[in-house]
């Protein structure tokens, strides 16, 4: 595989598991808004934003595969995160007590996509270079 295409592989997966961040605390918003009141629509807000969150984990997984072909510790990370934002929202739906990990998975599946993100902007060559006192 072209080192290009990998390169634009690593920039897909920043993005995508970027935006897994930010739609996890768009989903926090919305619940809590829904929880205090808010109505419908703030559920259907959530709702929405978490099949986004579901699809861009995925991707992000996919994009991880070209990007780091055969460095499965690489891709790993990536792996869980799209496998356990599709479990996640299958505890949406369950009985009390057991839908509690809905919530606590969306706290898994915001530190997976922080790392995931970490690796790829250190493996991209950004962030801080030379001097630690800048």
């Amino acid at each position: 595989m072209s080192s290009g295409a990998q390169r634009g592989a690593r920039w897909a997966l920043l993005v995508t598991a970027g935006l897994v961040i930010v739609g996890v605390f768009l989903q926090a918003y919305f619940i809590a808004a829904y929880t205090f009141g808010a109505g419908e629509d703030a559920l259907d807000a959530h709702r929405g934003i978490g099949h986004s969150v579901e699809g861009l984990a995925v991707l992000a997984f996919l994009a991880a595969l070209v990007a780091y072909w055969k460095a499965w510790a690489k891709i790993a990370p990536a792996f869980a995160l799209a496998l356990i934002s599709v479990v996640q929202v299958g505890f949406a739906d369950a009985d009390e007590w057991v839908a509690g990990f809905h919530g606590l998975l969306a706290l898994v599946i915001l530190i997976l996509a922080h790392a995931v993100v970490q690796r790829t902007v250190r493996d991209l060559g950004l962030g801080r270079h030379g001097d630690a006192s800048h």
